[in-house]
């Protein structure tokens, strides 16, 4: 239990330093002083001052902050943050979660560069299925889904998950040639969840380093879809309060992959701990950017205001607005860990 708490709290450190330092490097670069630059939370253990920024390390070793010169309302410096041009402070805000998207392409390439990608060619297709139906077989790639290009197996998996029962235009590649087909996915009881009846590729696939690069793009790019889907999917009712899970349930699942890896290696379960904390840092970003008072993607709807109507809205009411939001950002954090400790007991 120690072990899967300190991965834990190592992987979920590393991906909130390197937000925080997104914002951090971008302010300095636009003029913004950086009162502090914290490693963890709480009270300091040991710090230094340097160029006018205290660096130090916090008590309780997960996460960090950056704090600006004027976040505790004080404008009177000319490097307080509010003082800095519309366009500087935009771009340092959205260096965080443009930092963990960085993060999730550094993650991919050692993952698939270890592991290669799962290309969309089929293993086999599933007796009964509307797959089998249709005529496709094993070896055949598929192309795409409707309008949507499949560049990886997931895709598949992708659409459906966010499809349900919808029937669609299936695009495939047989001995160098394209057919196209319309398939309806079948509901599967075992698996809780609509099917083509596609399995996926027997093994992954190791290419050039040219290629690694793209599909550790085309990774990035999956897990950020994913990302916006399922919020998307929560927001329309689509999805449950109960889908959502707060840091005991993302440590429950780290746990889970370290022990469903252990048993074949050190090497493993550090692959399967990076491909997660792709989804991690990937996801992070994604959240931080909802225009939502008190994340990232409220800040930076406010000054996108600005920089259209020219006028700074006033600190008092930017202050109350990201206040509720983070009032209410706390109630629901409570009430999701209450939710992922009920779900572990159960």
């Amino acid at each position: 239990m120690i072990i899967k708490l300190l991965i834990f709290f190592i992987i979920f450190s590393v991906i909130v330093i390197v937000h925080e330092g997104g914002h951090c490097i971008i302010g300095k670069a636009n003029g913004i002083g950086v009162r502090e630059f914290a490693i963890g939370l709480g009270p300091t253990i040991v710090g230094f001052k340097k160029n006018g920024t205290k660096y130090s390390i916090k008590a309780l070793p997960f996460g960090g902050v950056c704090i600006f010169e004027g976040d505790d309302g004080d404008e009177s410096s000319p490097s307080s943050f509010r003082n800095a041009s519309v366009w500087a402070r935009i771009a340092t805000v959205a260096a965080g979660p443009l930092m963990n998207f960085v993060l999730a392409f550094f993650f991919s390439v050692i993952v698939i560069s270890a592991s290669g990608y799962d290309t969309p060619v089929l293993y086999s297709v599933i007796e009964g299925y509307p797959a089998e139906e249709a005529g496709l077989a094993a070896g055949d790639e598929i192309v795409r889904i409707d309008n949507k290009r499949i560049e990886i197996y997931r895709d598949i998996t992708l659409w459906t998950m966010f499809n349900s029962g919808k029937s669609a235009k299936v695009t495939y590649r047989r001995g160098g040639k394209l057919y196209e087909t319309v398939i309806t996915p079948k509901y599967s009881a075992e698996d809780d969840r609509y099917l083509f009846g596609f399995r996926g590729p027997a093994e992954y696939v190791k290419g050039s380093p040219l290629s690694v690069i793209r599909y550790s793009a085309i990774e990035v790019r999956y897990w950020l879809e994913a990302s916006v889907k399922s919020v998307f999917m929560l927001i329309t009712g689509k999805f449950k309060m109960d889908d959502l899970s707060g840091p005991v349930g993302v440590a429950k699942v780290v746990g889970d992959v370290y022990d469903e890896s252990r048993h074949e290696g050190f090497y493993y379960v550090c692959l399967n701990l990076l491909s997660l904390s792709t989804l991690l840092t990937a996801n992070l970003g994604v959240m931080n950017l909802l225009p939502f008072p008190a994340l990232d993607g409220g800040r930076l709807l406010f000054f996108l205001i600005e920089a259209v109507t020219k006028k700074k809205p006033s600190a008092k009411v930017e202050g109350v607005i990201n206040l509720i939001g983070m009032s209410f950002l706390m109630v629901l954090m409570v009430f999701v860990m209450i939710n992922d400790i009920a779900k572990i007991v159960k």
